[in-house]
């Protein structure tokens, strides 16, 4: 990119957001490009390291076909093909690459790779770490980003909106953890910045994460898709208590866990999209009268359970329950939204010089409905892409240096957040 006038950019990139998505993109960038990543909070508090399950990877060349039937399928075909096809023939690189970068993925004890299987998959193609193979990706990535010098990490600053002319983006405005406003210039913003659970009362995402990549593009003009496709997941720790609901990964089913109603009798079959079985468990929950149902680990086996599953038996055994000796009380939680803003193959948003990566992003991979384990793999295929774009993409000419905008608008921060929220259920709802 070119800018007329004096004054030069802070960085080449801004990235909004410290997950998979934002860290695989930084990764991919030239090491001479200036990058600037940005989180609400702390580096580890985003959704990609809460990911329990594990990752998608296609299983040689006779489960593409089977591969590809059990996204649309759970997506309700509403799924667009050629980002699907793009995600699957990509898996395989990407695992490698993660392999090579020091995930520690689980291996036989022939040494071989280990795989298992989750709801609404036709075999075993998920590849894992123990219960937490989020934040074993996130936190070598991290380590990654945190060895090149010419990326720079800020904690604790929120975007509080975009700088733009004439649809095209040159920037952020942002407020660190003491409410200071200033503006971060680039000529290119990827945002990667999670989804929307923070405005929802039981989900398993972060509270701070609030969808305000999308407000600010309802505000902006910016394109968004189908932002009424929230996914719930069918099994999170039931709790009494506000705050991110703890999650019971799709994997404890994939490989024996049970659902019982209060009456300790199955009602379902366990791996059903998750859309369906969501359905399922809160209707009998209203037939029981009953706030969860129950999900049994034990025939799993007590082997299996300390192996796979170490951190939801530590977990649950802090509130008093051993999952080794008894059920757990579970209800469907907002997840995961499927909609967002809208993007091509090369997470270009309908905004020059902005792109969209992750769940923020919409490019029609999931559907109506994402298939367990997917979207480790789509947030890193597609950041990838977005990567490759900046990097290799056309100059898109010159273009005129564009000042800070008035900072007086976003001092009430309170009631700029307030709004929003408002504006994002708003879209939800009309697109219903």
């Amino acid at each position: 990119m070119r800018f007329k006038g004096e004054n030069k950019m802070d960085y080449d990139v801004i990235i909004v957001g410290t997950g998979a998505a934002g860290l695989y993109c930084a990764l991919h960038l030239p090491s001479s490009v200036r990058v600037a990543m940005l989180t609400k909070s702390d580096t580890q508090s985003s959704d990609s390291y809460l990911a329990q399950g594990g990752i998608c990877v296609l299983r040689g060349e006779k489960d593409y076909e089977i591969f590809t039937e059990d996204t649309l399928k759970a997506g309700h075909y509403e799924n667009d093909r050629q980002a699907v096809d793009l995600m699957i023939r990509s898996s395989g690189t990407v695992l490698q690459e993660l392999m090579r970068r020091g995930v520690r993925f689980q291996k036989e004890p022939d040494s071989s790779l280990a795989y298992t299987k989750e709801g609404a998959h036709s075999c075993s193609r998920i590849m894992y770490h123990k219960d937490i193979t989020g934040r074993e990706i996130v936190q070598t990535l991290l380590r990654a980003v945190r060895a090149l010098t010419n990326i720079e990490i800020m904690e604790n600053v929120t975007m509080l909106d975009i700088i733009e002319t004439d649809n095209t983006c040159s920037g952020l405005v942002v407020s660190d953890k003491n409410k200071r406003i200033s503006a971060i210039r680039a000529p290119v913003v990827v945002l990667c910045c999670g989804g929307l659970g923070g405005l929802y009362t039981h989900s398993t995402n972060h509270s701070h994460i609030t969808g305000d990549a999308f407000a600010i593009a309802l505000r902006h003009g910016i394109e968004l898709e189908n932002m009424n496709y929230i996914q719930m997941h069918p099994t999170a720790l039931y709790t009494r208590e506000k705050g991110r609901r703890f999650l019971i990964s799709e994997s404890v089913r994939g490989v024996g866990g049970l659902l019982y109603d209060k009456n300790m009798q199955r009602f379902t079959d366990e791996l059903l999209p998750r859309d369906r079985l969501s359905q399922i468990i809160l209707r009998q929950m209203e037939t029981d009268g009953t706030d969860f149902v129950w999900e049994d680990m034990r025939p799993i086996g007590r082997d299996t359970i300390l192996s796979h599953f170490p951190n939801i038996y530590e977990y649950c055994l802090t509130i008093g329950i051993d999952v080794l000796k008894e059920p757990i009380p579970v209800v469907p939680a907002q997840h995961y939204i499927m909609g967002g803003i809208k993007v091509n193959l090369s997470s270009q948003t309908s905004m020059t010089g902005l792109y969209a990566c992750g769940e923020t992003s919409c490019n029609g991979v999931h559907g109506r409905n994402r298939l367990a384990s997917n979207s480790l793999l789509e947030s890193l295929v597609f950041a990838q892409r977005a990567a490759q774009d900046i990097t290799f993409g056309k100059d898109s000419g010159e273009r005129p240096y564009i000042p800070a905008p008035d900072f007086s608008r976003y001092e009430d921060q309170d009631r700029l957040f307030n709004e929003y929220r408002k504006s994002i259920l708003n879209s939800i709802e009309r697109m219903k």
